[in-house]
């Protein structure tokens, strides 16, 4: 992909692109609690996604599968990557779930809930998980919500013989039993999916694939998770199950299957080797002289071509108003991470924003403006600054402006990366003068970020730039999936020592 990579560095999100695929026709919306109660105007019907990443929007069926329902379906994806039955429940997101008040919940579980040789919390011994598949069913029905199990999407595991050689058969069967037990309607998607991919074979299933890396850092499908033309296949695949196991919901089912929207096209092409432009926005720790910037472009393979446009000490207001926005959107890059913060807390009139109200007035209207040229934009909350109190980083001012990103990000359903926290959990591994060794030197916007301290534990040296634009980059790809083959793989030891947030991407 001879990509050109604009690095527009911004405070970001990890939920992407909503409003615009939604505006294209993919009517997929991910929970936001500030809206999640309220039904889509016009809708009749509300069908929520419950379960672990294969149902998610980025890394499974859930966005093909409320593509293929009509304009009088509010479908709303509730799945968590890395969860099961157990961990759904324990981290809060069944009862939220149940706030949301949908009619139908579509709920598969397994994937994390197989227990391995692992052992880890969230695997569910077989007895329980059907404890908690029934426990689910009971309080659904007390809410007055229909509730309807899915057994879990077959994993890619293809043998010499050509077929696929499920390890989810035993927690197929036992989900089979609950629905039989309780007379919960059932989709069959375990056996539905080994039979469509038994059909096409293993080289057509892999193009339904992500990617991921391996040990040795070198690119390879996920044989679990699932790209755009995977999601449409077997959300499509859900979608007509339903109607069938739900008579009354067939109806709202598309009559032919739905077609990818211009963003997914463009994933797409990324994903199979096409170019792309990702441009990147913010202040002066993302600019290429003190920022991650440089360290995130040259993690890039030469299918990309990174520009970054970061500017010294604007703010979200000064970078717009002195025309550098418009200059970054002229470029018509495919995606921009937007990062600022560290300006808009500063008390001169012509930077300064309130976390709550202008910053995040403005941080909206750049998603909105970047996904007006059909760019998708990936919201960053501030690079933590590197002083150290009571033997911790400190950065409580930014975290203001960080949580004002996220909050932005989540109800625009666009990707956040929350590079302060990730660059303090860096930082706290250490102790000051471990932090010190990423500090720039000389730079200019060093005095007035520090006083008359010659020290600068804003602005980054070249290790400082290469540890934090791999963090960046290697997050991005955990969500903006499509552009996991361009990013420069490193040793399975380097790469579990990049801190990382949840993300669709979760689970085995």
């Amino acid at each position: 992909m001879n990509v050109r990579l604009i690095a527009v560095l911004a405070v970001g999100t990890m939920l992407a692109g909503g409003s615009a695929a939604r505006a294209q026709g993919d009517p997929a919306r991910a929970f936001d609690a500030a809206t999640a109660a309220i039904r889509k105007p016009g809708t009749t019907v509300r069908i929520d996604l419950i379960g672990d990443s294969t149902q998610t929007n980025n890394a499974g069926y859930g966005r093909g599968f409320c593509a293929n329902f009509t304009a009088q379906v509010d479908c709303v994806n509730m799945a968590r990557g890395g969860a099961s039955t157990g961990t759904f429940r324990e981290l809060g997101l069944w009862d939220r779930s149940l706030a949301t008040k949908p009619d139908y919940m579509v709920i598969q579980f397994g994937h994390n809930d197989f227990v391995t040789a692992e052992h880890l919390p969230r695997q569910v011994p077989l007895p329980q998980y059907i404890e908690n598949l029934k426990r689910y069913v009971t309080e659904a029905r007390a809410a007055k919500i229909t509730p309807v199990l899915v057994t879990p999407l077959t994993r890619r595991y293809f043998g010499t013989d050509g077929k696929v050689h499920s390890d989810l058969q035993e927690y197929s069967e036992a989900m089979r039993g609950v629905a039989r037990e309780m007379k919960v309607p059932l989709i069959e998607l375990q056996n539905e999916s080994i039979a469509y991919l038994d059909k096409v074979g293993e080289a057509e299933g892999d193009k339904l694939a992500i990617t991921k890396k391996d040990t040795d850092g070198k690119t390879i499908f996920d044989k679990t998770h699932l790209d755009w033309a995977g999601s449409y296949v077997f959300g499509r695949m859900v979608a007509v199950d339903l109607g069938k196991a739900v008579p009354s919901l067939k109806k709202y089912v598309r009559p032919e299957a739905a077609t990818l929207p211009p963003e997914g096209e463009k994933a797409m092409r990324i994903i199979n080797g096409g170019p792309a432009m990702i441009v990147l926005v913010g202040d002066s720790t993302v600019a290429t002289e003190g920022g991650w910037g440089p360290g995130f472009c040259a993690v890039m393979t030469k299918n990309i071509t990174c520009i970054d446009d970061a500017l010294n000490g604007r703010s979200t207001k000064s970078f717009r108003d002195e025309g550098a926005w418009k200059k970054a959107l002229d470029h018509k890059g495919d995606y921009y991470l937007i990062q600022f913060g560290h300006n808009d807390e500063k008390t001169d009139e012509k930077r300064h924003t309130d976390p709550e109200t202008t910053y995040a007035a403005q941080i909206r209207q750049y998603i909105t403006e970047a996904r007006a040229i059909g760019a998708v934009p990936v919201v960053l909350s501030p690079l933590a600054r590197r002083t150290f109190k009571d033997g911790k980083p400190s950065n409580d001012d930014l975290r203001l402006y960080a949580n004002a990103a996220r909050r932005v990000a989540e109800e625009e359903d666009v990707t956040f990366i929350d590079l302060l926290s990730l660059s303090t959990a860096v930082l706290a591994k250490g102790t000051q003068a471990d932090a010190d060794t990423f500090n720039a030197v000389g730079h200019e916007d060093a005095r007035a970020e520090q006083g008359k301290s010659g020290i600068d534990r804003t602005h980054l040296d070249d290790k400082g730039k290469a540890v934090f634009g791999r963090i960046v980059a290697d997050n991005l790809v955990r969500t903006r999936v499509e552009l996991g083959p361009d990013v420069i793989g490193v040793p399975a030891q380097a790469a579990a020592a990049v801190p990382t947030q949840a993300a669709p991407t979760d689970g085995k």
